[in-house]
């Protein structure tokens, strides 16, 4: 049960004081949510410092200033003119305009009745030998004005929510908020001058001065590590309880892994044996695996899923390969028969396009032991599917499925491991912040022989050119991808879409273009993947789809149109698809001109480096806030009040202190474990709890 104390922080916007269900929908868009505790939670961007008071003649152009001046006369503009309203003020030192558009002039003429003096602020501008303010923010009698705050913060709002709606309601939320319990033992906070929990929020709400507004200052600081540490303190109560329950060891006498070693086409790299003796070692074990297999793109995780699975067959029980889409299921199951096959192993693979008897006869031989290795997508954990002895889970792009979709599948076996693999290179400390539950392996060599591609930046306005080198390499018997930002044109975008690409190449080309996309059914998908691989297609025009999927590795060409749109994940991830032979590849990234620094920047690192560790480092740097690397898709915490590249040591600290508590406390039961629990329901972790519960 949720703690009573945080009630009032649950409570929908309408319960605040002056707050209607009209002004609460809006206020719940940019607050992200319809409760109080959202509305506490969203951070002016900027603020409003009406400190600076000036006469009209020595107000500073492009600032906002605060002017006390006589109303002399309204100008509405003539009938028929779309001109605006203005209204004209004096001081002894000149006269100001103040300019309204869209203008209801009797509500003008209550608000400044000529002859009246009247205090307004706003942002100064000067318009041919004017000087005026367009819709100033603040008008207000010189009485009001004694009351009235200097400095007022400014928050995002969305159309018909206006400034000082916002600021009322933060201001009535405020109000309503109750001082929590300290949290925070004493060895996080000594030293740093964090405020408690109810001050920072409140300083969070009245920024003073610019330096307020930046993450690295004490409220906000300590508002993101609250954040942070809910996040870690979840995960690791989830890690801890995880290990005390009792898993399987699944150890074997190593023949089958010595027999897909011996027949491997290649030397396994270093990377590869360190990461297969880490997952041995856990399957090994009492306890239940939970490892994470973070490889670069073209690192070989699958043949380190094959080692696994090996081992756990020779324990007597079978491995489970869960995929997001159906081509990449299948492409798992084509590259792991062959590699398993040397030891006796057999592969099949399950999707929801397997009806009738091809499903039955899949069924039956899984559930008698005759199938080794099933690779799937979410048709895995539905029911009807059964194993003999489910004893390894193997999820591939884990970000796509959700908790609960590994546990309906984990509970297919007897506590079976579960190895979970990314492309998707992150940040270390990143990692902690998106994998803090998990064990975590790296494959950070790259299979020797393997060329990296050759990565040219080329303009748009060179496509014709681009067109002329396709046709050369088609002539030499390559392969070429050729990725679009969209499926179809929109009115709204000027990017090039797939299936306008498909007919401009149809023209060129002919009937040796096809086309996936993610609208398309599974068996289409896979037809037309199937058609490249086998060299039916020269061209295969695509959406991201393929970023994860369609593997043909004799293609030697990626082209991605209007790259700077992409995530440097996303173009790594794109770029590896090609290069994954010893033939010479490359990868043109067309983009539109002119490009800003920032994404020159990065494009460059491309360029550079072929190592997506480095470069998902260096994107995280150049790019700051936002979506570093395109990576929201990618499973990344969407924080309100952290700013992962700005706090990246706080995630390390939160880490830590969570370990330590997870460690000693692992059912939060000890002197402080109240307020723990307080922080966990505050920001919506208390699965946590749940869990702790629950087993």
């Amino acid at each position: 049960m949720r703690p009573e104390i945080l009630f009032p922080l649950f409570a929908e916007l309408p319960s605040i004081k002056g707050v209607g269900p009209r002004n609460a929908a809006l206020i719940a868009r940019v607050a992200g949510g319809n409760r109080v505790k959202d509305l506490l939670f969203l951070k002016p961007g900027g603020l409003i410092d009406r400190s600076r008071v000036t006469s009209i003649a020595a107000a500073p152009e492009g600032l906002i200033a605060t002017i006390t001046a006589e109303v002399e006369q309204h100008l509405p503009p003539p009938k028929g003119k779309f001109t605006p309203y203005k209204v004209r003020m004096r001081d002894d030192s000149g006269f100001l305009h103040l300019v309204f558009f869209h203008a209801r002039p009797d509500y003008l003429t209550r608000q400044l009745p000529p002859g009246e003096t009247r205090v307004v602020s706003g942002r100064v501008e000067r318009f041919g030998s004017e000087i005026q303010i367009v819709h100033p923010d603040l008008v207000l009698t010189p009485k009001q004005a004694e009351t009235a705050p200097k400095i007022e913060a400014v928050y995002p709002l969305t159309a018909g929510l206006s400034p000082k709606v916002v600021r009322k309601a933060a201001a009535a939320a405020l109000a309503t908020a109750p001082e929590l319990p300290e949290w925070l033992p004493e060895s996080v906070t000594g030293g740093r001058g964090w405020p408690r929990w109810l001050a920072a929020v409140k300083a969070l709400h009245a920024p003073q001065a610019e330096a307020d507004l930046d993450p690295l200052s004490v409220a906000r600081e300590r508002l993101a590590f609250d954040e942070l540490f809910a996040r870690q303190l979840a995960l690791q109560l989830i890690r801890a309880r995880r290990r005390g329950r009792p898993g399987r060891a699944l150890a074997g006498d190593g023949a089958r892994v010595g027999a897909v070693l011996d027949a491997a086409p290649f030397a396994p790299t270093g990377a590869q044996r360190r990461s297969f003796m880490e997952i041995e070692a856990d399957m090994a074990a009492p306890a239940r695996m939970t490892r994470l297999l973070q490889g670069d793109v073209g690192a070989g995780k699958t043949f380190v899923a094959a080692l696994a699975a090996a081992r756990a067959a020779e324990a007597g029980t079978q491995t489970a390969v869960m995929a997001p889409t159906e081509i990449l299921a299948r492409q798992h199951a084509r590259t792991l028969a062959p590699l398993l096959a040397p030891a006796g192993m057999t592969v099949a693979a399950l999707t929801g396009r397997d009806k009738g008897k091809t499903r039955a006869a899949i069924l039956g031989d899984l559930a008698a032991g005759k199938i080794d290795v099933i690779c799937g997508t979410h048709a895995l954990f539905q029911e009807g599917v059964e194993f003999r002895d489910l004893g390894l889970i193997v999820i591939d792009e884990q970000h796509r499925f959700g908790v609960s979709d590994r546990m309906k599948l984990s509970a297919k076996g007897a506590r079976p491991d579960t190895l979970v693999m990314t492309a998707t290179p992150i940040p270390r400390t990143l990692a902690l912040a998106v994998y803090g539950d998990l064990d975590i392996s790296r494959l950070d060599e790259k299979p020797p022989g393997r060329t990296p591609p050759d990565t040219r930046l080329i303009s748009m306005e060179r496509l014709e050119e681009v067109v002329d080198g396709v046709r050369r390499a088609i002539g030499k018997g390559e392969r070429v991808y050729w990725v679009c930002p969209l499926v179809e044109e929109s009115e709204r975008s000027e990017l090039s879409a797939a299936e306008a690409r498909l007919a401009h190449l149809k023209t060129v080309f002919g009937d040796r273009v096809g086309l996936v996309h993610g609208r398309m059914k599974a068996q289409d998908k896979e037809a037309a993947a199937e058609a490249f691989r086998e060299g039916r297609y020269d061209i295969l025009v695509a959406t991201t789809v393929i970023e994860v999927g369609v593997d043909a590795p004799d293609a030697t060409v990626m082209i991605v149109e209007h790259a700077e749109r992409f995530g440097l994940a996303q173009l790594h991830q794109l770029r590896g698809r090609v290069g994954r032979s010893d033939k010479p590849s490359s990868c043109l990234l067309l983009y539109q001109p002119p490009l800003g620094e920032t994404a020159k920047a990065r494009l460059a690192i491309l360029r550079e480096t072929d190592d997506g560790f480095r470069i998902a480092e260096e994107d995280w740097r150049l790019r700051g806030a936002g979506d570093p690397l395109g990576l929201r898709q990618s499973g990344l915490p969407d924080f309100r009040l952290a700013e992962p590249e700005a706090h990246g040591d706080l995630i390390v600290m939160a880490n830590d202190a969570a370990k330590i508590i997870a460690a000693a406390d692992p059912e939060l039961k000890a002197e402080n474990a109240a307020a723990l629990r307080v922080l966990l329901y505050l920001f919506e972790h208390d699965q946590g709890v749940r869990l702790m519960r629950t087993g």
